[in-house]
């Protein structure tokens, strides 16, 4: 993701709607038609936006305690399509249970928590994560 951990700084994601047309254009030049969106902490910067611009473009939305979500109101997520898996480890004491909070006005959406697991529980355990989301990828059309 620019301008998070090694990579430089780009001025092209400085607002919602270039980081927006970043992953877009990620997503095109992969092939990638109505994907599963993966969006673990930070990278909520980038998946929200999208999500809520163009959320008729993924067939799935998977959060992990994304960062971002108190930048949007009740209203802007009731208006999302997508299916979500909203996801997050039980020992997450903040990130997780604040997205959620959000999260939570996504019509259609489920929620995993993976037990004994904190922020990244997708590396704390990495077999209840897995579970969790092919289970609901499998629910996919």
């Amino acid at each position: 993701v620019p301008g998070y951990g090694d990579s430089p700084p780009a001025e092209t994601v400085v607002t919602k709607q270039g980081r927006v047309a970043f992953l877009d254009h990620v997503l095109q030049e992969l092939g990638m038609r109505r994907p599963v969106l993966i969006s673990p902490s930070m990278s909520g910067r980038f998946a929200l936006p999208f999500l809520l611009a163009r959320g008729n473009q993924l067939s799935g939305f998977v959060p992990i305690a994304p960062v971002g979500t108190k930048d949007y109101t009740a209203e802007q997520y009731r208006q999302v399509q997508t299916p979500t898996l909203i996801l997050y480890g039980d020992r997450d004491a903040s990130l997780g249970p604040q997205a959620l909070q959000s999260l939570r006005h996504l019509p259609g959406h489920r929620v995993a928590v993976v037990p004994n697991a904190g922020h990244a529980c997708y590396l704390d355990k990495p077999g209840d994560f897995h579970r969790a989301l092919l289970g609901f990828l499998r629910q996919l059309k």
